[in-house]
């Protein structure tokens, strides 16, 4: 039986790029035979940037939501929030202590912000290890990961390495990356990759009148209405692409080359496409976000199953460094 983990930070309601690029593929992969499958809700990361208490409650209900409307079955997998097992900051520490200062110097994590340093805590600095922590918890031996993650799981492999190999014993499993090569990147309504740090995100949930406003609000350039158009080159054809079925997909590009077809009607078609793609998605996440007693019950017993599994890795850990 293989393991398969996933993590999405609590850092406000998963957008259109986390459900593409993470939720909906490892919603997939649970459903195959021969998966254990590990979801969870990674609070303590987000205390790294959000250090709101009420949001990060808020946005933690919302990805418990978003991930029970898409269909997350909780009695054949484990859900849960990193911060109910804390386990993992044990293995954290344990983990800091076989980690070289260059590996997290060189984490893009860092870096990308290391130019300010004082913006920069010790938890951002150790996110990898904390990251590193979460996988080999729970044995996992794939971790769906987006082109921006891949260093990190990369580094959560060679410390397993390292403690394995000073330890003479195989005490991790080694977590190898699951990249799904269409959705590596979601673009975002500016063209960049997708995200809530650009505020260029698509939030599937929104009342119809708002959702409606972000779409047409995708950045296209200006070429006439009458003109051919290049389709690979616009963003609300991309986003079109990532959700439509083949032949929708190239009767909107004909209609781009042919000309006489304006942004304005394909982002129009965009916004229909989420509406009636995600319309019980939508109800589900309503209904949830006003049942958050539900929400809590769900957590609850994927928690405790997290507890028990931590507990068993912990205590041939503690064992062998001296500690039991």
């Amino acid at each position: 039986m293989k393991r398969i983990l996933t993590g999405i930070q609590s850092t406000n309601i998963p957008h259109l790029g986390n459900l593409l690029g993470a939720i909906i593929p490892a919603i997939a992969l649970s459903k195959k035979p021969g998966h254990e499958s590990l979801f969870f809700i990674a609070d303590l990361h987000t205390l790294t940037s959000v250090k709101n208490p009420e949001f990060v409650k808020q946005s933690t209900y919302a990805v418990a939501a978003t991930w029970l409307a898409f269909g997350l079955d909780t009695q054949k997998s484990v859900f849960y929030r990193q911060s109910r097992v804390p386990q993992v900051t044990e293995l954290t520490w344990y983990l800091n202590c076989f980690t070289p200062f260059p590996m997290l110097a060189n984490a893009h994590s860092f870096k990308d912000k290391s130019e300010r340093l004082s913006d920069v805590n010790a938890g951002l600095f150790t996110y990898p290890v904390l990251m590193a922590a979460d996988i080999l918890l729970y044995d996992a031996h794939f971790v769906p990961v987006g082109k921006d993650q891949l260093q990190h799981l990369e580094m959560s492999a060679d410390i397993a390495g390292s403690v394995n190999h000073k330890l003479g014993q195989e005490v991790f499993v080694i977590p190898e990356a699951l990249i799904d090569e269409r959705v590596m990147i979601v673009p975002g309504t500016d063209g960049q990759k997708m995200s809530k740090s650009y505020n260029n995100f698509i939030n599937v949930f929104l009342p119809e009148k708002e959702l409606k406003k972000v779409v047409m609000g995708i950045v296209t350039d200006s070429t006439p209405l009458e003109a051919p158009k290049n389709p690979d080159t616009c963003n609300a054809f991309k986003l079109y692409a990532l959700l439509a079925d083949e032949p929708n997909i190239q009767t909107m590009r004909q209609n781009y080359l042919k000309g006489g077809y304006g942004y304005g009607h394909a982002k129009t078609e965009l916004y229909e496409l989420i509406l009636n793609k995600f319309s019980e998605q939508r109800k589900r996440y309503n209904e949830l976000m006003n049942n958050t007693a539900l929400l809590e019950n769900e957590l609850a017993v994927g928690e405790k199953r997290a507890d028990e599994m931590a507990n068993q890795k912990l205590k041939q850990l503690r064992s062998l460094l001296g500690y039991a």
